[in-house]
């Protein structure tokens, strides 16, 4: 008897702590529902629509091994059709071949070429506004932070100005997959727009800071320049997040500005992917947690929600445990199995419900085949997860 009262109170406590993340996701995905209208404008607009006053842009490409992306890229950028004195752009070329720097060096952009021990995104980022400081402080009014692989439209420019005009000091734009060459990767462009969904149009929905993603960024020049030098993870998006949280900086998501993101092609990139992602999770709720109680006394809900955030599981382990313990609980008590079971329907529901209604298609449920695997992928990773670490973990890209 006492052995059952055991089982079940753990029953309870299990289904309990995996519900907390289950209705986090739930309630977002029922907020998205009631997007503002104004979030749902063209990708175009009208001129007349942007202000008088053309604000200044740094745009920044860090670039760690990028031969294959890198100068596509940026010649893309180069076809913006905002004013060319208004912006300029910087690669922080790091470990890129001699022909690559060669190309990049014919373009009107500044080439900085540094030699890294230890390599990492926040390292890059804080050599480039060493390299501007001091020049002429008030020379830009904004940095953007584009991967190397980043392709933007020609008129991305004007529509952050339009955003930046409204006062906002952080911007994140619309990242989106600009490839979907195999199941792998159509499922990870799916993910991102699920990423989207919750943790940036249904925040700004309901009043609270857009989730960052690590490109497609746009900040204050002066705040971004006060603050890169006190990056030191390999998530440098997560800790821009928690300082921006910390002094109530709110984080706006342009749903309408579109940088398009080529999504990993094979299970290995998926993996390394997602261990830096989940490393950087248990990293920045260890370094929140320290300030969550003055939040909480003062009020600072985005900081409250964003160290929430930091302490959900992950979807895919989620996607793994529900159905497996709604089995096993089944299997031993049927009539406890039902509430696991309702918690899994209500998980996949609000799953579906944040899939944007034009990737709901054949075509794409079809790939869910690939899901079991990348599943386990993610699942394993967990043994890696060293909350130690600063290792950058690169994601290769094709041509």
């Amino acid at each position: 008897m006492i052995l059952w009262t055991i089982l079940h109170i753990t029953d309870w406590l299990l289904w309990l702590t995996l519900a907390g993340s289950v209705g986090y996701v739930v309630s977002f995905a029922l907020a998205s529902l009631f997007s503002k209208r104004e979030d749902k404008r063209g990708v175009t607009g009208t001129r007349e629509e942007e202000p008088v006053r053309k604000a200044s842009f740094l745009v920044l490409y860090p670039a760690y091994h990028e031969d294959a992306v890198i100068v596509n890229s940026v010649r893309q950028f180069l076809l913006s059709d905002y004013p060319e004195e208004k912006y300029h752009v910087a690669v922080i070329s790091d470990h890129m071949e001699p022909d690559t720097n060669r190309q990049l060096a014919e373009l009107p952009i500044t080439l900085l070429q540094p030699v890294f021990e230890k390599s990492s995104k926040a390292k890059a980022l804080q050599f480039a506004v060493q390299n501007f400081s001091g020049k002429d402080e008030r020379a830009f009014d904004y940095v953007v932070i584009l991967d190397a692989d980043n392709v933007v439209r020609p008129d991305f420019l004007h529509q952050l100005n339009r955003s930046c005009a409204q006062g906002h000091r952080a911007i994140q734009c619309h990242r989106c997959a600009k490839n979907s060459d195999n199941d792998i990767a159509v499922l990870d462009g799916v993910s991102e727009e699920i990423n989207n969904t919750l943790f940036r149009r249904a925040h700004n929905v309901v009043g609270l800071s857009s989730a960052l993603i690590g490109s497609g960024m746009c900040f204050s020049y002066q705040w971004f320049c006060t603050h890169v030098g006190q990056l030191y993870s390999a998530v440098e998006d997560r800790e821009l997040e928690a300082m921006l949280m910390k002094e109530r900086v709110f984080v706006r998501f342009e749903d309408h500005i579109p940088v398009y993101d080529e999504k990993v092609s094979s299970s290995d990139n998926f993996q390394r992917q997602r261990l830096r992602w989940m490393t950087g999770q248990v990293q920045t709720l260890l370094l929140m947690l320290p300030s969550l109680p003055k939040a909480i006394a003062t009020g600072n809900v985005n900081f409250i929600d964003k160290t929430i955030q930091q302490a959900l599981l992950p979807r895919s382990i989620l996607l793994a445990l529900l159905p497996l313990l709604s089995l096993l609980v089944t299997l031993l008590v049927p009539v406890w199995g039902l509430k696991w079971w309702l918690l899994t329907g209500c998980f996949c529901l609000a799953l579906l419900l944040a899939i944007p209604r034009q990737l709901r298609t054949r075509a794409v449920f079809s790939r869910v085949g690939m899901l079991p695997r990348l599943v386990w992928r993610m699942v394993s990773n967990v043994a890696h997860i060293d909350k130690n670490s600063r290792d950058f973990i690169h994601t290769t890209h094709n041509k």
